[in-house]
């Protein structure tokens, strides 16, 4: 629905050239949106599909061997938008201090996208508000090592930034000078703790996004923050009990749509056409968050049956396929230590485990051997392919 531009353009400087940047209005100026039968059904749909997807968590027999590579994968591909090239192994293998021939500053961005989620949601889970100051101190955590680490880390922009082009008179979009997006911050915050808008936290989340993205308060790490804000409010309204709803797989699949949306709601208003693809983005996560958790338990009940035909040494492998689940990626000693078991019947377990294609080793080494649970990663990686310009 094509309307008036939601902001102002404002002349400011940036490099040394005159630029137009746009402020956005307050979103407690939003027009009245128009909810069609459409979109209320999205958002009747998207209700769904959350329900199931939090059910879902409960009934599952331990959620954190789901949430352990889950957020991991979500880090991943959140990291690949912003130009990483890491796999899902590589940060496996990172976490342990062993990534031989991996980009070091992908992977470290890719791990520290990980830390700043937890950080996010333990910080919920002890009752502290989702607010400017936890929005820093998530940035500070994710901008903690490797790139990015000398652009103020957890702290507000004090210059002009733009992206898009190869300078800011031709780049494609230039957020609000520092001034102007302390005052746009102020009312972003405010509109976080405002029940009486009449949105639900679903509609609300869809709005922030879009607005945190246009201010960009940060020098550097404000789409992946952005993105964390999703889950994050979900998980703050109570809308999940779990963080485990992310968006940055269905944003990079649909990266030009995403970033074409966000232009028609600056310029043109067009506020229900981002609904209604963000909308479609819930239910469609929602749903390959669900299926995906379930194709990982019919994985550990069929590996764990074939275990059990086997006889010989049986409970052994049962133990260390127990640990699998709990770190798809480790080494014996790791797996030694996690099972009680001694180191020569963990490997020898292991090499079964090999035999029966269930584990592959990761390093190609003879001494200090990784080993993987192979169809748990690929599960997870699907998805997760690097993106190609």
């Amino acid at each position: 629905m094509k309307r008036e531009p939601t902001g102002i353009f404002e002349k400011t400087s940036c490099a040394g050239e005159d630029v137009l940047a746009f402020v956005p209005y307050p979103l407690q100026e939003l027009p009245g949106l128009n909810i069609d039968h459409n979109l209320r059904r999205l958002l009747e749909q998207s209700h769904l599909a959350l329900g199931r997807l939090d059910a879902l968590s409960t009934l599952l027999p331990d959620p954190s061997l789901f949430l352990y590579g889950y957020v991991r994968k979500e880090a991943l591909v959140s990291s690949q938008i912003e130009g990483t090239q890491s796999s899902l192994s590589d940060l496996l293998l990172f976490e342990m201090q062993e990534a031989p021939g991996v980009p070091i500053d992908d992977v470290t961005e890719v791990s520290n996208y990980v830390a700043a989620l937890e950080h996010g949601w333990r910080r919920l889970g002890e009752g502290f508000p989702l607010c400017n100051r936890l929005v820093r101190e998530i940035h500070e955590v994710l901008l903690s090592r490797g790139r990015g680490a000398d652009k103020s880390p957890g702290e507000f922009r004090r210059s002009q930034n733009w992206f898009g082009g190869t300078r800011p008179g031709n780049a494609h979009f230039v957020p609000p000078p520092p001034e102007s997006m302390d005052r746009c911050l102020t009312s972003l915050e405010r509109f976080l703790h405002e029940d009486g808008t009449g949105y639900g936290p679903v509609l609300r989340a869809a709005l922030v996004h879009v607005q945190f993205e246009t201010v960009h308060p940060f020098l550097d790490g404000n789409g992946r923050v952005g993105r964390l804000l999703i889950p994050l409010m979900l998980y703050g309204a109570g809308v999940l009990a779990q963080p485990l709803l992310y968006l940055s797989l269905y944003f990079k699949q649909h990266r030009d749509r995403y970033y074409q949306l966000l232009d028609r709601v600056r310029l043109a208003g067009d506020w229900e056409a981002w609904l209604a693809f963000f909308l479609k983005g819930i239910l469609e996560t929602a749903e390959g968050a669900v299926s995906t958790a379930r194709r990982l338990m019919t994985l550990f009940e069929e590996d764990a049956s074939s275990i059990q035909k086997r006889g010989k040494g049986t409970a052994s492998i049962l133990r260390l396929h127990e640990s699998l689940r709990r770190k798809p990626v480790a080494s014996l000693q790791v797996f030694g230590e996690m099972t009680g078991l001694s180191v020569p019947t963990v490997t020898r377990a292991m090499l079964t485990l090999a035999e029966m294609g269930v584990v592959r080793e990761l390093t190609g080494r003879k001494r200090n051997r990784l080993f993987g649970y192979t169809r748990y990663l690929e599960i997870l990686s699907e998805g997760t392919e690097t993106l190609v310009d």
